[in-house]
């Protein structure tokens, strides 16, 4: 039986943003998600990502930045995401002690939504972990304009799922670079899979293409807690 998601609704500053809380029975973790630059929360591939989370005993959050909210297209900067990010995790936390889960909490985010995680991290933000779906390493066909910088300082476990031929990370880049992260950093390729994991020539519903990252996800988070 699918797990019911009850909406939300977080202050960030003098704002507010929707956000959608979705708890199985003694969850193992709660995971909290954020959109990528073009879509919101409730783009199907974040929908089937965590409505599968749930079926594998993790609870999820997942939630809409001001821009998004706002219906513009520009995505914030990241004072505002950042701040967006450090609202959603202490509301996840809030909801998680609320029910006595002792699980850890997890940062997640498609492109922009985990690029912002990771920052947020970076900047003091507390996270059990970290995953990305489809870390954005560079804009596509300039891959000497690198965002990675912050990256090196990270001591979270990370998990990079990439699609093989996702133009926002070329290959041998991204390799070397959570090979430089170190042990705690993990690439797990999607072969044949773009930006958005579709692959050429295997039709699947995009609620189909997130729902297959969640069995992944939830095997790295239960094999790093």
């Amino acid at each position: 039986m699918p797990v019911s998601e009850v909406p939300l609704t977080l202050a960030v500053g003098d704002v507010t943003v929707t956000a959608a809380y979705a708890r199985p029975d003694n969850p193992s973790a709660t995971v909290v998600v954020a959109h990528g630059a073009g879509a919101g929360m409730e783009h199907p591939f974040l929908r089937g990502f965590t409505s599968a989370l749930n079926e594998l005993g993790t609870a999820t959050l997942r939630f809409n930045f001001p821009y998004r909210e706002a219906s513009r297209k520009f995505p914030d900067r990241p004072p505002v995401a950042l701040a967006t990010w450090r609202t959603a995790m202490a509301v996840a936390a809030e909801r998680a002690a609320a029910h006595n889960d002792a699980g850890p909490i997890w940062a997640a985010g498609k492109s922009f939504g985990g690029r912002m995680a990771s920052m947020a991290v970076a900047d003091g933000m507390e996270a059990a972990g970290l995953v990305y779906l489809g870390y954005p390493l560079h804009p596509p066909g300039k891959p000497d304009k690198l965002r990675d910088e912050h990256l090196y300082g990270l001591t979270t476990p990370m998990l990079f799922l990439q699609g093989s031929r996702d133009t926002f990370a070329t290959a041998e880049i991204l390799a070397g670079v959570v090979s430089r992260i170190g042990t705690n950093a993990v690439l797990q390729w999607m072969e044949g899979g773009d930006h958005s994991f579709v692959v050429a020539g295997l039709k699947r519903t995009a609620d189909e293409v997130g729902a297959s990252l969640a069995a992944p996800v939830a095997a790295f988070i239960r094999d790093h807690s």
